[in-house]
């Protein structure tokens, strides 16, 4: 088979990079499509020498550090790629490649991590960290997300199948574009996050210090609790929210930004690794269950697929401190076993990707009446 990978962009080694990494060694072969491709050198090696084949946005004015300011053209450009001489098309979507134009006799597998998430339920929130919610440049963008939403709707039936990286994800697909889709989530290096079943007092979270990761609501909630440890690793704009919620508490420390080798060390050594996000799956979650370590998450979005309540963690109802407060208190009444978060996260193994993507394709393939892969 000729086959093709249609990627969104590249500009840093990050999740769907992951996932565009084991497409590449599932189809060593195949030739790779993209918006544009920024990767600086030192993270190319999972293209495995792969040059791939760009769109006209990589030459645009300043377009490797404003290339996002062109989404208004991704649609058309995404659309230029001759994909016409192929069997089968897989992409990997979150904005636009799933638009990509293919013939009748073409197979199109669309992996979707996501609709356009700032040109529907999430709009309003985009705009408003945007400070996009008021003024000429807000309506202008309203304009645009609006065009947006019409030709990513449309572009929707162009998949043949789509594959959902979860079971929140498959909601959103169904709410947006009508379509039904099959989950096979993403993969996660579980292998680099070795198992230890031996661990500390602290809770831990590690987060981008971004407003939808709410890390604040959990140094508020300890520091309502000052017989718990928290150690909180990241960075990013929220840092003076969170050092605001966290006061003055002695029980609650913040790192900033870790290596991965002591991140991986926190992960291994924690009591439970706390996450409030709304996540469409989160990685971060499984690498801690391959430490052996609990899990105390809200329950909407990629959690729900991850945490299994009781057994490998704790899943709360709100995002508030009152309701983390409640679900440490919960999950201290309960025996969670280390060995038990570990085969949970076994469930996400590059392997089991590779597997779970390949069986999708050769369903699709046999459903046509082709050959498969």
């Amino acid at each position: 088979m000729r086959i093709a990978i249609v990627h969104e962009w590249m500009d840093t080694y990050a999740g769907s990079e992951r996932v565009l990494e084991q497409m590449l060694a599932l189809f060593p072969d195949a030739d790779l499509f993209t918006i544009c491709d920024f990767l600086p050198d030192d993270e190319r090696a999972f293209l495995r020498g792969k040059v791939p084949t760009i769109s006209f946005i990589q030459r645009l004015p300043r377009a490797r550090k404003w290339f996002r300011y062109y989404l208004g053209l991704m649609p058309l450009a995404v659309e230029q790629f001759d994909l016409s001489g192929y069997d089968l098309v897989i992409s990997s979507n979150h904005a636009v490649a799933k638009g990509a134009l293919t013939g009748p006799a073409t197979l199109h597998v669309s992996y979707v991590h996501s609709p356009m998430r700032y040109a529907w339920d999430l709009q309003h929130q985009y705009l408003r960290q945007s400070g996009l919610d008021r003024g000429i440049k807000g309506a202008l963008t309203r304009l645009l997300l609006a065009r947006l939403r019409l030709w990513d709707h449309a572009s929707s039936a162009r998949p043949d199948v789509i594959l959902a990286n979860s079971a929140w994800i498959a909601e959103r697909i169904r709410k947006a574009w009508r379509r039904e889709s099959t989950v096979v989530h993403p993969p996660v290096d579980v292998e680099g996050f070795p198992y230890r079943p031996s661990k500390g007092e602290a809770y831990v979270i590690a987060s981008r210090l971004v407003a939808y990761k709410r890390v604040d609501l959990v140094a508020e909630a300890f520091r309502a609790m000052p017989d718990r440890k928290l150690i909180i690793a990241g960075d990013g704009a929220e840092m003076p929210k969170v050092r605001a919620a966290a006061g003055d508490a002695p029980n609650i420390t913040i790192l900033g930004r870790v290596p991965q080798a002591e991140l991986v060390a926190l992960l291994q050594s924690a009591r439970a690794f706390l996450y409030p996000a709304e996540e469409d799956f989160g990685i971060g979650m499984v690498e801690a269950q391959a430490c052996g370590t609990p899990l105390i998450a809200f329950r909407r979005g990629g959690a729900a697929d991850i945490v299994r309540d009781g057994e490998t963690g704790v899943l709360f109802p709100e995002q508030s401190a009152a309701s983390i407060a409640d679900a440490v208190r919960r999950f201290e009444t309960l025996s969670i076993a280390p060995e038990a978060c570990r085969a949970n996260a076994e469930r996400f193994s590059n392997d089991v990707f590779r597997d779970r993507l390949l069986h999708a394709i050769r369903t699709a393939c046999a459903a046509r009446g082709m050959p498969g892969p």
